[in-house]
């Protein structure tokens, strides 16, 4: 069983857009006719660069290699161009294509992922949701408005969720961590009040940031934010900072997690040996893919820490974050869109059985789905713009902030 033929779909979500302006799928395709589907999440550069560089990164390193020599695999991708460091370009591209390999190998044995990874210690899945916009809310007034959220969140226990997640704490901007203007710390604290209101003991509060503040800024929130306990305070300073995160979370209660923009263990591991996080959070289409995560948990287990695998971008990285997270014993949640994002379910015949606030991993052979082709090209991203983007205008100290979450509409 040898890797033979890849393909890249690009594939852009239609509005609202939740998940990102576009999803890379990856196809591989083995020399005997299997095929398993991957997924990138990388965007440092855009679609069609990214596009060359998972080709180079097959042809160079997977092309007439065995799907089975997946830690082979990772040390090559790790180690070319005598780098041997982490390259959240390179090895997201890596990441999408090994985990078409574990797709591929399940469907070859006849077993679902999670039964290769040590089995499903786990029958069904905790998961978590973003709160988005209801049908009849104003979606830009929705991001600053707390009464908005929290009827957005008691409309999410109705569909079963014990945890929602919001951010309403300001601007990511290119500029590096900033202290939060007075105004965004009275706005996430108004978010936390109703939304606690809103959902009493019957759900957890996980506060999001994007990695935008100082450390003096990120512990003067969590001090504000500690009388409605949230779960999490999730990546309060730049990802760059790793031995930061240990200051902020010794001077906060809250347990710190972060994870959906670092590579590797290599970074984890920096993040864990300091006391950093409570909560690890990788994203798998870029943190080395489904391998590299099962180390990172093992690690993190060691350390008492919990996983919260990260979930901004389409279907089949959610479905590989599943069979992750069946087979961990330090699982905390599991991040989706609402109950599996319509444009997702659309994408995807087979998947995850939602069942009252959780996911049931599925039992068919490899990521246990089959990508809608026709649906995925009938989309192709035709922009010019990167899936996430950061601000460059700075925080606004005086006249407040106005932001639309991580949810961006227009191409």
């Amino acid at each position: 069983m040898r890797l033979q033929d890849l393909e890249v779909i690009v594939t852009a979500p239609p509005p609202p857009g939740w998940g990102g302006r576009y999803w890379i799928f990856v196809k591989v395709t083995t020399a005997c006719g299997i095929t398993g589907w991957g997924e990138v999440y990388a965007a440092a550069v855009g679609p069609k660069a990214m596009t060359a560089v998972i080709e180079d990164v097959f042809a160079r390193h997977f092309q007439g290699t065995s799907p089975e020599e997946i830690e082979r695999l990772f040390r090559r991708v790790y180690s070319s161009g005598f780098t041997q460091r982490p390259d959240p370009t390179v090895m997201g591209a890596f990441s999408g294509l090994e985990i078409a390999c574990w797709d591929i190998l399940g469907k070859a044995r006849e077993r679902p992922v999670w039964a290769l990874l040590g089995g499903r210690l786990n029958e069904r899945v905790r998961a978590y949701t973003y709160l988005y916009p209801l049908p009849h809310h104003d979606p830009a007034r929705f991001w600053v408005d707390a009464d908005l959220a929290a009827e957005a969140a008691a409309a999410r226990l109705q569909d079963g969720f014990t945890a929602v997640k919001f951010d309403p704490a300001g601007p990511y901007t290119i500029r590096g961590g900033h202290h939060p203007a007075m105004s965004d710390i009275s706005r996430s604290v108004a978010f936390c009040a109703a939304i606690r209101e809103s959902v009493g003991d019957r759900a957890d509060l996980l506060f999001g940031t994007h990695g935008q503040f100082s450390v003096g800024g990120a512990i003067r929130l969590a001090m504000a934010l500690e009388p409605y306990s949230p779960l999490w305070f999730e990546e309060p300073i730049p990802p760059d900072n790793l031995l930061d995160f240990a200051e902020v979370q010794r001077a906060t209660r809250l347990p710190v997690a972060t994870g959906e923009r670092l590579t590797t263990k290599a970074e984890f591991g920096t993040v864990l040996r300091s006391g950093g996080a409570r909560i690890l959070q990788p994203a798998l289409g870029r943190v080395g893919g489904i391998w590299e995560a099962k180390k990172i948990a093992a690690m993190a287990e060691a350390f008492g820490a919990e996983m919260a695998p990260h979930l901004y971008a389409g279907p089949i990285e959610w479905l590989a974050n599943l069979h992750l997270g069946a087979s961990l014993p330090n699982l905390l949640l599991l991040e989706t869109i609402e109950t599996g994002g319509d444009f997702h379910r659309a994408l995807i015949h087979g998947g995850p059985v939602w069942d009252d606030g959780y996911l049931v991993p599925p039992d068919a052979p490899g990521l246990g789905f089959e990508l809608d082709e026709a649906l995925a090209r009938a989309h192709p991203y035709t922009g010019d713009r990167l899936h996430l983007e950061m601000q460059e205008a700075p925080c606004d100290w005086r006249h407040g902030n106005a932001f639309q979450g991580g949810a961006p509409t227009e191409t």
